[in-house]
């Protein structure tokens, strides 16, 4: 009887019943009461971030306990930092970060479609219809609205010689992001970055290969890509050279000092002669380690410990420039740019470990003290970084999430290159697609085919509301056009230019996250509709 929540009693007649433990100080909701309670919460979620979406979304402060805080219009980032207490929030909040995990882009589409979903069942229930019939409906419908994608989706050329279409895709994602006022130029470091480091034939990206840094000071518009590696260090020592041409780097996780007893004996130095001894032992130990780095022919030392200044003196007197406390990660972007292994031990040293770059060179940024080594040239050209500049450190920070945004939609479009467009226009392609499936039902499942081509529109209607337009006058003549002029190309012109054709716009989205959204989001809905009865500690 351990497994279970309670107690076993018969009644009169021999029948089992449980007698559950702790019954007064837990609280229960069952059946519709269940069911709306979670509608309601998801729905509270989805509002939130609703206002964020599209070019004209607003971004959202979130103030941690500590007073860190975090401007941002990411769906993913927002719904993290959200003190989500309510269960069911908790299940939206990890639906944007699968989204996030898988796609990269459309964290906020996801979770405003989900809430509309949510909202729409809530009126089929309330018409009586019971919630595993709409759950499957909805199922349906989902898998209907996504072989519609595939009919109105469009070939797009992915090749390294024209990166214009990519550029264009890029630009699409960050067009709602907070460094859209250097559009282009961000768009072109992210294609750039992921196009370094593709396998166009096997069509996969590393993302290992790609590191994003940020220093605070500078434009945003000085943000550059560095074919190489950029590591927040500099030389140990202020005598060293400040520019390295040709290098061969040692790359060490080895520390430069004398090696220390590993039992658990005790040293007692008890006379002068004896400290001096040690001295002259340390010294040697140190000249032996530098001139090891030296025998094998490399030219900068990459330490992954520190040295105290003995070494450091020493290591500026024998001309063997030295970076110290670069971290595990950094160390391996190293090996791998330089084509160098790492050595954890000075004996295993030798010209064959050594990696190669063209150039290697500190650079200081503004008055401060600032310092970076950039490493150039690599042997491996694969090694990318993106070095992010900006007036503070939260511009640096959404930068870094919108650039991680577009470097996932230019990969995803590398693994699955075909298209469908933006601003609201293939959702309302779909909503026509899904309505139209409605009329050839004749069982319950059209209520629910109905409710899901209501809910699709909810993306167009919130870029519309974002941007300052009618949004039901927008949808319904877009609805209108579409269907007339059998175009699904027109969607909500958020920048108020006049057109609607998204293709002119050039706002293009990847397939294969518009397919993930609709997907992700109907799979959640039906999972909460499943719930009918809930049991939590009662903490009042």
């Amino acid at each position: 009887m351990v497994g279970l929540p309670g107690t076993i009693a018969f009644d009169e007649f021999g029948r089992p019943f449980i007698i559950l433990r702790d019954q007064d100080r837990q609280k229960r909701l069952t059946g519709a009461d269940a069911i709306k309670s979670h509608i309601m919460a998801g729905k509270q979620i989805a509002s939130t971030v609703r206002t964020s979406l599209g070019p004209k979304g607003l971004d959202k402060m979130l103030v941690s306990g500590d007073g860190e805080v975090t401007v941002t219009n990411d769906g993913a980032t927002i719904l993290k930092l959200m003190d989500v207490d309510h269960e069911i929030g908790k299940l939206m909040v990890q639906l944007s970060q699968s989204q996030d995990d898988e796609i990269g882009d459309g964290t906020t589409g996801v979770v405003v479609l989900a809430g509309a979903l949510l909202e729409q069942a809530e009126t089929l229930l309330d018409k009586g219809i019971h919630p595993i019939r709409i759950a499957d409906g909805f199922e349906l419908a989902a898998s209907h609205a996504v072989k519609h994608l595939d009919t109105i989706a469009e070939p797009f050329p992915v090749t390294k010689d024209d990166t214009e279409p990519l550029v264009k895709v890029a630009m699409t994602t960050l067009g709602s992001k907070i460094i859209n006022k250097c559009h282009r130029q961000m768009a072109e470091i992210a294609v750039n970055a992921v196009l370094s480091v593709a396998d166009l034939e096997k069509k996969d990206v590393n993302f290992e290969l790609i590191k994003v840094e940020g220093k605070v000071g500078g434009r945003m518009e000085d943000t550059t890509l560095v074919k190489g590696v950029v590591v927040d260090k500099s030389m140990s020592h202020s005598q060293m050279p400040k520019t390295l041409k040709d290098v061969k780097l040692a790359i060490l996780t080895c520390p430069f000092e004398p090696p220390k007893p590993k039992t658990t004996h005790k040293l007692d130095v008890t006379s002068a002669e004896d400290y001096k001894a040690l001295q002259q032992y340390e010294q040697e130990k140190f000249t032996q380690m530098v001139d090891q780095v030296k025998a094998a022919g490399a030219t900068l030392a990459i330490c992954q410990w520190g040295f105290d200044d003995e070494a450091n003196h020493l290591l500026l007197q024998k001309e063997l420039p030295a970076v110290r406390w670069v971290g595990g990660p950094e160390i391996e972007l190293i090996a791998i740019a330089t084509g160098g292994r790492i050595v954890p031990r000075f004996e295993e040293l030798s010209p064959d470990k050594l990696g190669s770059a063209g150039l290697v060179r500190e650079v200081a940024f503004g008055t401060s003290k600032d310092k970076m080594l950039v490493i150039e040239e690599c042997k491996n050209t694969k090694a990318v970084t993106i070095l992010v500049r900006g007036g503070n450190q939260m511009v640096i920070e959404e930068a870094k999430r919108s650039l991680h945004d577009a470097l996932c939609v230019v990969r995803s479009l590398i693994k699955d290159s075909r298209i469908v467009y933006g601003g609201g226009a293939s959702e309302i392609s779909c909503a026509v697609a899904v309505a139209k499936e409605a009329d050839q039902l004749s069982t319950l499942e059209q209520y629910a085919f109905r409710a899901f081509s209501v809910a699709l529109e909810s993306v167009p209607l919130a870029l519309a509301e974002n941007s300052g337009l009618p949004s039901i006058e927008t949808l319904t003549e877009l609805k209108s056009r579409q269907l007339s002029e059998k175009n699904n190309t027109l969607g909500v012109d958020c920048m108020l230019t006049g057109e609607c054709d998204m293709k002119s716009h050039n706002v293009v989205e990847s397939l294969h996250s518009k397919k993930q959204q609709i997907v992700l989001a109907t799979q959640l809905v039906k999972m909460i509709l499943k719930i009918d009865d809930v049991r939590s500690q009662n903490d009042v």
